[in-house]
């Protein structure tokens, strides 16, 4: 309806899984080397997960695109099957030949031959399972006896499971550890960050036939705050805001249209981030009016005791919402801090809950408005990244590497998310958030220290302070840190994973719950453990999953004391 409007040659928000559509971010183009590996590769499995609308399907329909000639691809694209109909479907794939009413042990004969035919002729056979974590666990079973066909020297077939990010959880179960031992290659996809949202709608515009700037920053800011970073949420209200630009004969889309597209889709109505800053302010407002009629009145109310009065301010408590775009996933939940930071978990809850804030303090910060206008060339990426990884006595080198392997390069990595104050207090390491104003420029700035009331930033090796209150309107919940891993590169540690790093996480958790490991293979990262990693993640409100991830780890470290490094807070 509006592609003649705007010159483009179809739409460029379909949400089908069309490869000439996929804008590689750096995450997407490793996740498509691993898919790649997979088919290359012999033996065992590979996994992908991500969460709903990250682009797995159209990674796997650019994969099918790169497949070499000698390769055999079964595709299922609907698990939902029993084992017998999981059997029958990769047959047909194949087209290996099976009689009628073939039993389970026909059709695997049948593939067997059929894949020893293949071997023989310098084929290779792989099975990739779309939505896998639709999986049943008989069917999950019976993909595990497949990967038995195998000569004397090599597996005759490769399978890969492309699954959200249930999948990872279904695999961790007990009674599947078998199956999770045999996965070589595992690889997660996350929402984008703000400038891959950007660079990625500008590449789908380029590719339906734009020629000219049909979004503005400002709807680019909305699109990626809304969305959340998904591409297939960025797509759906994407489409949405060209029709209302159309049906309005706007040539360009901003921000408030891209809201009101937003609502459309969501069906309630999407605020604009300076939303919760005017609430507060009326109930601020309405609060004092209140306390100045109760004070004027005092003389009035029989037994009135004067001293018992308590300032206007300190009675009013607006609530304050999280600067978290929606919706939020389990790891924006709250976090429990640990007992070594007691006074900031119940201080930042109580600033940003309650708005209670000392308002003369307040404005003896300078504004982040000014700091932003003065110092705007002091808050670059490379500049936010130089200053973090001082924190950390390491060095960053712009134009040499991206900053992440800068920081596996000196045993450290990084992590980026989204979350709230409390999130990061849970976390408790310096961070790098990224800020925007109301025109759609970003800024990167260093949290190096938070307080109560304050925040401190990081600027040219300078700490200066600011309004809590006043950094959190301009915060959209992105954060990126660098913290010290068990194993620098290693893989999100997961039940049945062997390698050196499980005896540093049995040791860890020995000195925060006291048990002494008595394993019989301290290598193997065995159910016993997996239970003593659940109660430690429920304990601290993580996801009890029993993965040990980056945000398991850190918080490992900051309760076990296992890594030393700068802190928001408590210092080093």
């Amino acid at each position: 309806m509006y592609e003649r409007y705007f010159g483009l040659n179809e739409k460029p928000f379909s949400i089908t899984p069309d490869p000439r559509y996929l804008y590689l971010t750096k995450r997407h183009a490793e996740a498509l080397a691993h898919l790649l590996y997979g088919v290359t590769e012999s033996g065992g499995f590979v996994q992908l997960t991500g969460e709903v609308g990250t682009g797995k399907t159209t990674l796997v329909r650019s994969l099918l695109e790169k497949v070499p000639g000698d390769v055999e691809v079964a595709l299922i694209l609907n698990p939902r099957l029993s084992p017998n109909e999981f059997l029958h479907a990769i047959c047909d794939e194949l087209g290996a030949e099976i009689p009628e009413q073939a039993s389970p042990k026909e059709m695997v004969d049948a593939l067997n031959r059929h894949l020893l035919d293949a071997h023989g002729r310098g084929s290779r056979v792989v099975l990739i399972v779309d939505e896998a974590q639709n999986l049943s666990a008989e069917v999950l079973e019976q993909v595990r006896l497949l990967t038995n066909l195998e000569t004397a020297k090599q597996k005759l077939l490769q399978i890969i499971l492309i699954g959200q990010t249930e999948l990872r959880e279904l695999l961790a179960r007990n009674d599947l550890r078998q199956l999770a031992q045999r996965i070589t290659g595992r690889y997660h996809l996350d929402p984008l960050h703000k400038d891959e949202s950007m660079a990625y709608v500008r590449h789908r515009l380029q590719v339906a036939g734009c020629t000219t700037e049909v979004m503005r920053p400002s709807a680019l800011t909305e699109l990626h705050r809304i969305s959340g970073g998904v591409p297939r949420s960025i797509n759906v209200i994407g489409d949405r805001a060209l029709l209302g630009a159309y049906t309005r004969e706007q040539r360009v889309v901003n921000g408030a249209l891209v809201r009101e597209a937003a609502s459309e889709v969501f069906g309630h109505k999407v605020r604009s981030r300076w939303a919760p800053m005017f609430n507060a302010a009326a109930m601020v407002a309405a609060g004092l009016i209140i306390a100045a009629g109760l004070w004027q009145a005092r003389d009035l109310l029989p037994g009135f005791d004067k001293q018992a009065v308590v300032p206007a301010q300190a009675s009013v408590q607006p609530a304050m919402v999280e600067p978290v775009v929606r919706p939020p996933t389990p790891q924006q939940a709250i976090s429990e801090t640990t007992t070594e930071t007691p006074s900031i978990e119940h201080g930042v809850d109580d600033t940003i809950n309650r708005g209670h804030i000392d308002r003369e303090d307040s404005l003896s910060f300078p504004t982040v408005q000014d700091l932003l206008a003065e110092r705007s060339d002091s808050f670059g990426t490379d500049d936010a990244l130089s200053s973090l990884f001082t924190l950390w006595d390491a060095r960053y080198q712009p134009g040499q590497d991206t900053g992440c392997n800068q920081a596996r390069g000196q045993g450290l990595d990084c992590l980026f998310q989204r979350g709230s104050w409390r999130s990061l207090v849970t976390l408790n390491v310096p961070a790098v958030l990224s800020l925007s104003d109301d025109q759609g420029s970003g800024y990167q700035v260093v949290l190096a220290s938070i307080g109560d009331q304050y925040a401190e930033l990081l600027i040219e090796g300078q700490r200066t302070r600011v309004s809590l209150l006043d950094l959190s309107s301009y915060w959209d919940g992105e954060f990126l840190l660098i913290w010290r891993p068990l194993s620098v590169g290693a893989p999100d540690i997961v039940p049945g994973y062997r390698g050196a790093e499980v005896p540093v996480l049995r040791d860890a958790l020995g000195s925060i719950d006291g048990q002494v490991s008595e394993a019989a293979d301290p290598e193997l990262f065995d159910e016993p453990l997996a239970q003593r990693v659940r109660a430690f993640q429920k304990k601290h409100r993580l996801e009890p999953d029993a993965i040990v991830g980056a945000r398991t780890q850190i918080v490992l470290n900051l309760v076990s004391g296992a890594s030393s490094g700068p802190r928001l807070t408590g210092g080093q």
